[in-house]
Protein backbone atom coordinates (compact mmCIF):
# COMPACT_ATOMS: atom_id res chain seq x y z
CA UNK A 1 0.00 0.00 0.00
CA UNK A 2 1.66 3.44 -1.16
CA UNK A 3 1.07 6.10 1.60
CA UNK A 4 0.33 9.47 -0.29
CA UNK A 5 0.06 13.13 0.96
CA UNK A 6 -2.37 15.12 -0.98
CA UNK A 7 -1.86 19.11 -0.27
CA UNK A 8 -4.82 21.31 -0.80
CA UNK A 9 -8.30 20.31 -0.89
CA UNK A 10 -9.92 22.65 -3.37
CA UNK A 11 -11.57 20.19 -6.65
CA UNK A 12 -8.56 19.14 -8.19
CA UNK A 13 -6.61 18.02 -4.79
CA UNK A 14 -9.63 16.29 -3.73
CA UNK A 15 -10.08 14.31 -6.83
CA UNK A 16 -6.71 12.75 -7.08
CA UNK A 17 -7.37 11.89 -3.52
CA UNK A 18 -10.49 10.23 -4.14
CA UNK A 19 -8.71 8.29 -6.95
CA UNK A 20 -5.65 7.17 -5.25
CA UNK A 21 -8.27 6.20 -2.25
CA UNK A 22 -10.41 4.40 -4.35
CA UNK A 23 -7.60 1.92 -5.89
CA UNK A 24 -6.46 1.49 -1.71
CA UNK A 25 -3.55 3.45 -1.41
CA UNK A 26 -3.65 4.98 1.77
CA UNK A 27 -4.44 8.15 1.75
CA UNK A 28 -4.55 11.97 3.76
CA UNK A 29 -5.61 15.67 2.59
CA UNK A 30 -4.13 18.32 4.05
CA UNK A 31 -5.56 22.17 4.06
CA UNK A 32 -4.81 25.42 5.79
CA UNK A 33 -8.57 26.10 5.62
CA UNK A 34 -11.41 25.08 7.92
CA UNK A 35 -13.51 23.59 5.18
CA UNK A 36 -13.07 21.96 1.60
CA UNK A 37 -13.48 24.62 -1.62
CA UNK A 38 -13.12 28.11 0.05
CA UNK A 39 -10.80 29.74 -3.04
CA UNK A 40 -10.92 29.22 -7.03
CA UNK A 41 -13.34 25.85 -6.43
CA UNK A 42 -15.95 27.33 -4.34
CA UNK A 43 -15.94 31.10 -5.89
CA UNK A 44 -16.75 30.57 -9.61
CA UNK A 45 -19.84 30.45 -11.35
CA UNK A 46 -20.33 26.84 -11.57
CA UNK A 47 -19.87 26.33 -15.21
CA UNK A 48 -19.06 22.68 -16.92
CA UNK A 49 -17.34 24.64 -19.83
CA UNK A 50 -17.40 22.62 -23.14
CA UNK A 51 -13.50 23.46 -24.33
CA UNK A 52 -14.36 25.62 -26.93
CA UNK A 53 -11.61 28.62 -26.24
CA UNK A 54 -8.44 26.09 -25.66
CA UNK A 55 -5.95 25.13 -28.40
CA UNK A 56 -6.18 21.72 -30.50
CA UNK A 57 -3.92 19.33 -28.69
CA UNK A 58 -3.91 21.24 -25.52
CA UNK A 59 -4.49 19.31 -21.80
CA UNK A 60 -7.16 22.10 -21.67
CA UNK A 61 -8.90 21.24 -24.73
CA UNK A 62 -8.96 17.31 -24.49
CA UNK A 63 -9.79 17.21 -20.47
CA UNK A 64 -12.29 19.81 -20.93
CA UNK A 65 -14.38 18.30 -23.40
CA UNK A 66 -13.96 14.97 -21.77
CA UNK A 67 -14.10 16.19 -17.92
CA UNK A 68 -17.74 18.14 -18.76
CA UNK A 69 -18.79 13.98 -19.42
CA UNK A 70 -17.22 12.69 -16.63
CA UNK A 71 -18.22 15.85 -14.27
CA UNK A 72 -21.76 15.49 -15.30
CA UNK A 73 -21.72 11.61 -14.98
CA UNK A 74 -20.44 12.34 -11.85
CA UNK A 75 -22.93 14.96 -10.06
CA UNK A 76 -25.95 13.12 -11.76
CA UNK A 77 -24.35 9.37 -10.25
CA UNK A 78 -24.13 11.11 -6.69
CA UNK A 79 -27.61 13.33 -6.92
CA UNK A 80 -25.64 16.56 -7.10
CA UNK A 81 -27.37 19.42 -8.90
CA UNK A 82 -26.31 19.54 -12.47
CA UNK A 83 -27.48 20.59 -15.86
CA UNK A 84 -26.64 20.61 -19.14
CA UNK A 85 -28.04 23.56 -20.59
CA UNK A 86 -25.64 25.08 -23.72
CA UNK A 87 -24.32 28.44 -23.72
CA UNK A 88 -24.60 31.51 -26.46
CA UNK A 89 -21.77 33.39 -27.23
CA UNK A 90 -22.68 36.46 -28.63
CA UNK A 91 -21.28 39.00 -31.24
CA UNK A 92 -22.33 42.25 -30.43
CA UNK A 93 -20.89 44.37 -34.03
CA UNK A 94 -20.20 43.64 -37.22
CA UNK A 95 -15.73 43.55 -36.27
CA UNK A 96 -16.43 40.76 -33.51
CA UNK A 97 -17.63 38.28 -35.99
CA UNK A 98 -14.53 36.82 -37.66
CA UNK A 99 -13.72 36.02 -33.91
CA UNK A 100 -16.72 33.95 -33.58
CA UNK A 101 -16.20 32.00 -36.98
CA UNK A 102 -12.83 31.41 -35.51
CA UNK A 103 -14.09 30.03 -32.42
CA UNK A 104 -16.41 27.92 -34.33
CA UNK A 105 -13.76 26.55 -36.42
CA UNK A 106 -11.57 25.62 -32.62
CA UNK A 107 -14.98 24.12 -31.68
CA UNK A 108 -15.34 21.92 -34.58
CA UNK A 109 -11.15 20.53 -33.98
CA UNK A 110 -11.76 20.05 -30.16
CA UNK A 111 -14.88 17.92 -31.15
CA UNK A 112 -16.87 20.38 -29.27
CA UNK A 113 -21.09 20.52 -30.14
CA UNK A 114 -20.98 23.76 -31.69
CA UNK A 115 -22.90 25.74 -34.37
CA UNK A 116 -23.25 29.43 -35.95
CA UNK A 117 -26.67 30.47 -35.62
CA UNK A 118 -28.54 33.78 -36.90
CA UNK A 119 -30.00 36.76 -33.86
CA UNK A 120 -33.37 36.00 -34.92
CA UNK A 121 -31.75 31.63 -33.50
CA UNK A 122 -30.52 33.28 -30.94
CA UNK A 123 -33.22 35.09 -29.87
CA UNK A 124 -35.61 31.62 -29.25
CA UNK A 125 -32.49 30.18 -26.96
CA UNK A 126 -32.58 33.52 -25.05
CA UNK A 127 -35.64 36.27 -26.07
CA UNK A 128 -33.51 39.67 -24.69
CA UNK A 129 -30.38 39.21 -26.11
CA UNK A 130 -28.75 41.78 -28.63
CA UNK A 131 -26.50 40.58 -30.95
CA UNK A 132 -25.41 40.40 -35.23
CA UNK A 133 -24.69 36.71 -34.80
CA UNK A 134 -24.09 33.91 -32.13
CA UNK A 135 -22.65 30.78 -31.52
CA UNK A 136 -24.85 27.93 -29.81
CA UNK A 137 -22.54 25.52 -27.80
CA UNK A 138 -24.88 22.70 -26.45
CA UNK A 139 -22.36 20.91 -24.25
CA UNK A 140 -22.07 23.69 -21.85
CA UNK A 141 -23.70 23.01 -18.42
CA UNK A 142 -23.86 24.21 -14.60
CA UNK A 143 -23.19 22.12 -10.95
CA UNK A 144 -22.69 22.70 -7.68
CA UNK A 145 -18.91 22.44 -7.72
CA UNK A 146 -18.62 22.50 -3.68
CA UNK A 147 -21.10 19.72 -3.53
CA UNK A 148 -18.86 17.59 -5.55
CA UNK A 149 -16.40 18.39 -3.49
CA UNK A 150 -18.32 17.20 -0.46
CA UNK A 151 -18.91 13.94 -2.44
CA UNK A 152 -15.43 13.73 -3.03
CA UNK A 153 -14.77 14.06 0.67
CA UNK A 154 -17.11 10.79 1.46
CA UNK A 155 -15.38 9.00 -1.32
CA UNK A 156 -12.06 9.37 0.05
CA UNK A 157 -13.50 8.76 3.98
CA UNK A 158 -14.74 5.40 2.67
CA UNK A 159 -11.81 4.31 0.89
CA UNK A 160 -10.22 4.97 4.26
CA UNK A 161 -8.19 8.19 3.67
CA UNK A 162 -8.61 11.21 5.84
CA UNK A 163 -8.69 14.98 5.00
CA UNK A 164 -7.59 17.26 7.69
CA UNK A 165 -8.42 20.76 7.54
CA UNK A 166 -6.68 23.87 9.22
CA UNK A 167 -3.22 22.55 8.62
CA UNK A 168 -0.96 24.43 6.87
CA UNK A 169 2.29 22.92 4.60
CA UNK A 170 5.56 24.51 5.25
CA UNK A 171 7.75 22.86 3.58
CA UNK A 172 7.97 18.91 1.57
CA UNK A 173 11.59 17.31 1.17
CA UNK A 174 12.13 14.13 -0.25
CA UNK A 175 14.93 11.63 1.28
CA UNK A 176 15.80 8.68 -0.30
CA UNK A 177 12.70 6.43 -0.43
CA UNK A 178 10.00 8.63 1.92
CA UNK A 179 8.99 12.29 1.70
CA UNK A 180 8.58 14.26 4.70
CA UNK A 181 6.19 17.12 4.62
CA UNK A 182 6.61 19.28 7.28
CA UNK A 183 2.86 21.55 8.20
CA UNK A 184 2.26 23.95 11.14
CA UNK A 185 0.89 20.89 13.35
CA UNK A 186 3.08 17.65 12.22
CA UNK A 187 5.63 15.63 10.71
CA UNK A 188 4.20 13.82 8.17
CA UNK A 189 6.29 10.63 6.20
CA UNK A 190 4.86 9.34 3.09
CA UNK A 191 5.71 7.23 -0.31
CA UNK A 192 4.98 10.48 -1.83
CA UNK A 193 3.41 13.85 -2.42
CA UNK A 194 0.79 15.34 -4.98
CA UNK A 195 0.46 19.31 -4.08
CA UNK A 196 -2.20 20.82 -5.48
CA UNK A 197 -2.20 24.29 -3.52
CA UNK A 198 -3.59 26.73 -6.23
CA UNK A 199 -3.05 30.48 -5.43
CA UNK A 200 0.12 29.39 -3.32
CA UNK A 201 1.85 26.19 -6.00
CA UNK A 202 4.34 27.79 -7.03
CA UNK A 203 5.59 28.88 -3.32
CA UNK A 204 5.11 25.28 -2.06
CA UNK A 205 7.23 24.24 -5.50
CA UNK A 206 9.88 26.36 -4.48
CA UNK A 207 9.99 25.30 -0.91
CA UNK A 208 9.99 21.46 -2.00
CA UNK A 209 13.21 22.25 -3.95
CA UNK A 210 11.45 22.40 -7.42
CA UNK A 211 11.78 25.38 -9.63
CA UNK A 212 8.32 26.22 -11.00
CA UNK A 213 9.51 28.44 -13.50
CA UNK A 214 6.24 30.69 -13.78
CA UNK A 215 4.68 32.62 -10.65
CA UNK A 216 1.75 32.77 -9.68
CA UNK A 217 -0.07 36.19 -9.82
CA UNK A 218 -4.24 36.60 -8.51
CA UNK A 219 -6.66 38.62 -10.48
CA UNK A 220 -9.43 38.78 -8.75
CA UNK A 221 -12.64 38.20 -10.61
CA UNK A 222 -15.43 40.60 -9.51
CA UNK A 223 -19.16 39.50 -9.38
CA UNK A 224 -22.58 40.64 -9.66
CA UNK A 225 -26.01 39.32 -9.38
CA UNK A 226 -28.94 40.11 -11.14
CA UNK A 227 -32.00 41.15 -8.97
CA UNK A 228 -34.80 39.01 -9.22
CA UNK A 229 -36.92 41.28 -11.13
CA UNK A 230 -33.99 41.04 -14.03
CA UNK A 231 -33.23 37.52 -13.35
CA UNK A 232 -35.63 36.41 -16.39
CA UNK A 233 -33.46 38.20 -18.84
CA UNK A 234 -31.48 35.38 -18.78
CA UNK A 235 -32.31 31.81 -19.46
CA UNK A 236 -29.08 30.05 -19.19
CA UNK A 237 -25.56 31.51 -20.43
CA UNK A 238 -24.57 34.22 -22.62
CA UNK A 239 -20.85 35.21 -23.39
CA UNK A 240 -19.40 37.77 -25.64
CA UNK A 241 -16.68 37.03 -28.09
CA UNK A 242 -13.25 37.21 -26.22
CA UNK A 243 -11.00 39.97 -26.66
CA UNK A 244 -8.08 38.62 -28.58
CA UNK A 245 -5.83 41.21 -26.62
CA UNK A 246 -6.41 39.99 -23.22
CA UNK A 247 -6.25 36.73 -22.11
CA UNK A 248 -9.69 36.56 -20.06
CA UNK A 249 -13.12 35.54 -21.38
CA UNK A 250 -15.12 39.03 -20.79
CA UNK A 251 -18.30 39.19 -18.24
CA UNK A 252 -20.55 37.16 -19.04
CA UNK A 253 -24.62 36.23 -17.94
CA UNK A 254 -24.76 32.69 -16.31
CA UNK A 255 -27.74 31.27 -14.88
CA UNK A 256 -26.66 29.33 -11.80
CA UNK A 257 -27.46 25.96 -10.75
CA UNK A 258 -29.76 27.19 -7.86
CA UNK A 259 -31.67 29.43 -10.53
CA UNK A 260 -29.88 32.99 -9.61
CA UNK A 261 -27.98 34.87 -12.35
CA UNK A 262 -24.34 35.70 -11.89
CA UNK A 263 -22.64 38.73 -14.01
CA UNK A 264 -19.57 38.38 -14.57
CA UNK A 265 -15.99 38.38 -13.61
CA UNK A 266 -13.94 41.02 -14.87
CA UNK A 267 -10.26 40.51 -14.26
CA UNK A 268 -8.07 42.79 -11.75
CA UNK A 269 -4.95 42.34 -10.20
CA UNK A 270 -5.46 41.40 -6.71
CA UNK A 271 -3.75 43.09 -4.02
CA UNK A 272 -3.37 39.39 -2.62
CA UNK A 273 -3.25 36.03 -3.39
CA UNK A 274 -6.65 35.83 -1.33
CA UNK A 275 -7.64 39.14 -1.88
CA UNK A 276 -11.21 39.03 -2.59
CA UNK A 277 -11.74 42.91 -2.05
CA UNK A 278 -9.24 45.63 -2.82
CA UNK A 279 -8.98 46.75 1.14
CA UNK A 280 -7.80 43.35 1.67
CA UNK A 281 -3.88 43.89 1.08
CA UNK A 282 -0.80 41.26 1.38
CA UNK A 283 2.63 43.22 1.44
CA UNK A 284 4.31 39.65 0.89
CA UNK A 285 2.13 39.12 -1.96
CA UNK A 286 2.57 43.07 -3.59
CA UNK A 287 5.91 42.35 -3.71
CA UNK A 288 6.02 39.20 -5.05
CA UNK A 289 4.15 40.51 -8.24
CA UNK A 290 5.51 43.57 -8.59
CA UNK A 291 9.27 41.87 -8.57
CA UNK A 292 8.11 39.22 -11.17
CA UNK A 293 9.53 40.99 -14.50
CA UNK A 294 6.79 39.29 -16.84
CA UNK A 295 4.07 40.51 -14.58
CA UNK A 296 5.18 44.32 -16.08
CA UNK A 297 5.88 42.75 -19.40
CA UNK A 298 1.90 41.18 -19.22
CA UNK A 299 0.80 44.79 -18.14
CA UNK A 300 3.08 46.69 -21.05
CA UNK A 301 0.99 44.11 -23.98
CA UNK A 302 -2.52 44.70 -21.94
CA UNK A 303 -2.83 48.46 -20.86
CA UNK A 304 -5.99 49.59 -23.01
CA UNK A 305 -7.81 46.20 -21.40
CA UNK A 306 -6.40 46.36 -18.56
CA UNK A 307 -7.90 49.93 -18.01
CA UNK A 308 -11.33 48.99 -18.76
CA UNK A 309 -11.18 45.59 -16.35
CA UNK A 310 -10.19 48.48 -13.79
CA UNK A 311 -13.09 50.79 -14.43
CA UNK A 312 -15.63 48.20 -14.46
CA UNK A 313 -14.14 47.09 -10.90
CA UNK A 314 -14.58 50.84 -9.07
CA UNK A 315 -18.07 52.26 -11.47
CA UNK A 316 -21.25 49.39 -10.89
CA UNK A 317 -22.00 51.58 -14.24
CA UNK A 318 -19.51 50.73 -16.52
CA UNK A 319 -19.95 47.18 -15.31
CA UNK A 320 -23.79 47.15 -16.04
CA UNK A 321 -22.89 48.85 -19.81
CA UNK A 322 -20.95 45.93 -20.46
CA UNK A 323 -24.04 43.40 -19.46
CA UNK A 324 -26.10 45.45 -21.60
CA UNK A 325 -23.95 44.89 -24.96
CA UNK A 326 -25.19 41.24 -24.08
CA UNK A 327 -28.54 42.00 -23.48
CA UNK A 328 -29.79 45.87 -23.32
CA UNK A 329 -32.72 45.53 -20.80
CA UNK A 330 -29.87 44.86 -17.99
CA UNK A 331 -29.68 48.55 -15.99
CA UNK A 332 -27.36 49.63 -12.96
CA UNK A 333 -30.29 49.12 -10.62
CA UNK A 334 -30.79 45.19 -11.98
CA UNK A 335 -27.34 44.56 -10.45
CA UNK A 336 -26.55 43.69 -6.67
CA UNK A 337 -22.68 42.52 -5.12
CA UNK A 338 -21.83 38.86 -5.23
CA UNK A 339 -18.51 37.38 -3.49
CA UNK A 340 -15.88 37.21 -5.55
CA UNK A 341 -12.94 34.78 -6.53
CA UNK A 342 -9.77 34.80 -7.35
CA UNK A 343 -7.95 33.53 -10.11
CA UNK A 344 -4.06 31.70 -9.80
CA UNK A 345 -2.26 32.82 -12.88
CA UNK A 346 0.84 31.78 -13.77
CA UNK A 347 2.99 33.93 -15.58
CA UNK A 348 6.60 33.24 -17.22
CA UNK A 349 9.48 35.78 -16.96
CA UNK A 350 9.03 36.55 -20.50
CA UNK A 351 5.58 37.81 -19.73
CA UNK A 352 3.72 35.17 -21.39
CA UNK A 353 0.98 33.03 -19.27
CA UNK A 354 1.06 29.61 -18.44
CA UNK A 355 -1.82 29.01 -21.02
CA UNK A 356 -2.35 24.95 -20.25
CA UNK A 357 -2.45 22.97 -17.17
CA UNK A 358 0.97 22.60 -16.06
CA UNK A 359 2.17 19.32 -13.75
CA UNK A 360 5.74 18.70 -13.44
CA UNK A 361 6.99 15.47 -11.39
CA UNK A 362 10.34 15.25 -8.79
CA UNK A 363 11.31 12.29 -6.94
CA UNK A 364 8.36 11.24 -5.62
CA UNK A 365 6.49 14.10 -5.61
CA UNK A 366 3.89 15.62 -8.11
CA UNK A 367 2.89 19.51 -8.37
CA UNK A 368 0.08 20.84 -10.17
CA UNK A 369 1.50 24.39 -10.79
CA UNK A 370 -1.03 25.88 -13.01
CA UNK A 371 -5.07 24.77 -13.24
CA UNK A 372 -6.80 27.66 -13.60
CA UNK A 373 -10.75 27.68 -15.21
CA UNK A 374 -11.47 25.08 -16.52
CA UNK A 375 -9.78 22.91 -14.06
CA UNK A 376 -12.92 22.17 -11.82
CA UNK A 377 -14.46 20.96 -15.16
CA UNK A 378 -11.53 18.79 -15.94
CA UNK A 379 -10.62 18.04 -12.38
CA UNK A 380 -11.18 14.18 -12.60
CA UNK A 381 -9.22 14.00 -16.33
CA UNK A 382 -6.65 16.16 -14.15
CA UNK A 383 -6.47 13.96 -11.69
CA UNK A 384 -6.13 11.47 -13.76
CA UNK A 385 -3.20 12.02 -15.02
CA UNK A 386 -1.52 13.54 -12.14
CA UNK A 387 -2.19 9.80 -10.51
CA UNK A 388 -0.51 8.20 -14.22
CA UNK A 389 2.57 10.99 -13.63
CA UNK A 390 2.70 9.97 -9.50
CA UNK A 391 2.68 6.06 -10.52
CA UNK A 392 5.93 7.04 -12.89
CA UNK A 393 7.96 8.95 -10.33
CA UNK A 394 7.67 5.62 -8.25
CA UNK A 395 8.55 2.99 -10.12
Amino acid sequence: MTRVVVVGAGIVGLAVAARLAGRGDEVVVVDKEPDVALHQTGRNSGVIHSGLYYAPGSFKAAMSAAGARSMTAYARSRGIPVQTCGKLVVATEEHELPGLHRLAQRAEANGVDARLVTPAEARDYEPHVRCVGALRVESTGIVDYPGVCRALVEDIEAGGGRVRLGEAVVAIRTSGRRVHVRTDQADREADAVVACAGLHADRLARASGIDPEARIVPFRGEYFELTPGAAGLVRGLVYPVPDPRFPFLGVHLTRMIDGAVHAGPNAVLALAREGYTWSTVSTRDVVDAATWPGMWRLARRNVAPGAAEVLRSLSARAFARSLARLVPAITVADLRLAPAGVRAQAIRRDGTLVDDFLVKSAPRQVHVLNAPSPAATASFEIAHHVVRRLDAVLA
